[in-house]
């Protein structure tokens, strides 16, 4: 796929992603006051819409306990940064460090020229320079292909329906549920059910091929792929030893998944925000060598 028409197809997602949440705030707003709520909803989801693309990265962030890291704290990984940056054609983004010990990264923004990388404190003992360099190499790719602020805007998308679930249980246990107005004790009910429900299926509508992608133009992008495959390795038994408790709206966002040890088999994999990581290492292997001057002509 050209990066014209990937680019299309992603705000093409953002947009039907933005939709969806507007559907589900708008019907919530039935729940909490009826016709009137419907109203005042629908208002209030034009403005989070609008706000949400202005600021689910920063939001990511926040939420993430970033900070952002000059040259001269971190020389290395800006000069990782700043290399890539110039083989994948965008601007150098923003580098910020999270404090969380398991080795991770994510990647946030609206687009390339406000885009931020975020690698947490632990990856850089848990790795060696090359691999690091890889995870970097696929943060990069996310950015390079535009699906940042797909992730960014489900992230917050999914803390938003999640906040209105406690708001409508906080509702119903202080009596909110019998208002004659709304759908009542049963309509309540049935949307604090409904809620979270509808947050995860908004991640998973996410595409799990854009990690895929990720790894193959990282991949590219580094002129080998055995680095960002050693690297996953390493990072998801770490996930499984090291515990991290993010916000459960970013947890989509980073390059392994931070609750890992959950995931790991059965029905819930199913319901995972990543692919499967033995499938995404065994694709890296398999790709065919690649150098980095046959990278840089094939992304241009």
């Amino acid at each position: 796929m050209g990066s014209g028409t990937m680019t299309a197809w992603n705000y093409f997602k953002t947009a039907m992603l933005m939709a969806a949440l507007t559907g589900v705030l708008i019907l919530l707003g039935g729940v909490i006051g009826g016709a009137t709520g419907l109203i005042l909803m629908a208002g209030i989801a034009v403005v989070f819409n609008f706000a949400m693309y202005w600021m689910s990265g920063p939001m990511a962030l926040k939420m993430s306990r970033a900070v952002r890291v000059t040259p001269e704290q971190a020389p290395e990984l800006h000069a990782m940064v700043e290399r890539l940056a110039a083989r994948a054609g965008v601007p150098a983004p923003g580098v910020y460090v999270t404090p969380d010990q398991q080795a991770n990264a994510f990647a946030c923004g609206r687009n390339p020229r406000h885009a931020a990388i975020a690698v947490t404190a632990g990856i850089q003992s848990a790795l060696i320079a090359r691999e690091l360099e890889g995870v970097v190499a696929h943060e990069m790719a996310h950015i390079r292909n535009r699906d940042i602020l797909i992730a960014s805007v489900a992230a917050m998308a999914a803390g938003a329906i999640a906040g209105i679930a406690n708001w409508l249980q906080f509702s119903l246990i202080f009596g909110g549920g019998d208002d004659d107005e709304g759908l009542g004790f049963i309509g309540t009910l049935i949307a604090m059910i409904i809620a979270p429900i509808a947050a995860t299926m908004i991640q998973l509508a996410i595409s799990r091929g854009r990690e895929y992608e990720a790894d193959r133009t990282g991949a590219m992008l580094m002129g080998e792929t055995e680095p960002l495959a050693s690297a996953l390795e390493k990072m998801q038994a770490g996930a499984e030893r090291v515990p991290m408790d993010p916000n459960p709206a970013t947890a989509q966002m980073y390059i392994v998944n931070p609750f890992a040890s959950l995931h790991r088999r059965g029905i819930t994999r199913l319901f995972s925000t990543h692919p499967p990581m033995d499938e995404r290492i065994r694709r890296l292997r398999a790709m065919d060598p690649v150098t980095a001057p046959q990278a840089r002509e094939a992304l241009a």
